[in-house]
């Protein structure tokens, strides 16, 4: 579980497809400022289907960054 604070675009010298998996986005409010939490969920051959696996928060800085990131590469508009 953590809070990103800083995203940093980079190489991966191997790169594999993963399996998909359920998120769930929820937003929250802390002490005055909006967050994101993005949780995810074990795969159904998992020991523990639907276990929650990781999860990750994102305040309005952070989701802006990944947001500019995310327009660059993918184009959105």
């Amino acid at each position: 579980m953590a809070r990103i604070t800083k995203f940093e675009l980079a190489k991966m010298q191997r790169f594999q497809l993963h399996d998909p998996i359920d998120a769930k986005i929820f937003a929250h409010e802390y002490d005055g400022r909006k967050l994101i939490q993005i949780s995810t969920y074990g795969r159904d051959s998992r020991q523990e289907p639907g276990k929650l696996s990781q999860t990750i928060q994102l305040d309005e800085e952070a989701a802006g960054e990944l947001f500019q990131i995310l327009r660059r590469e993918f184009g959105f508009k």
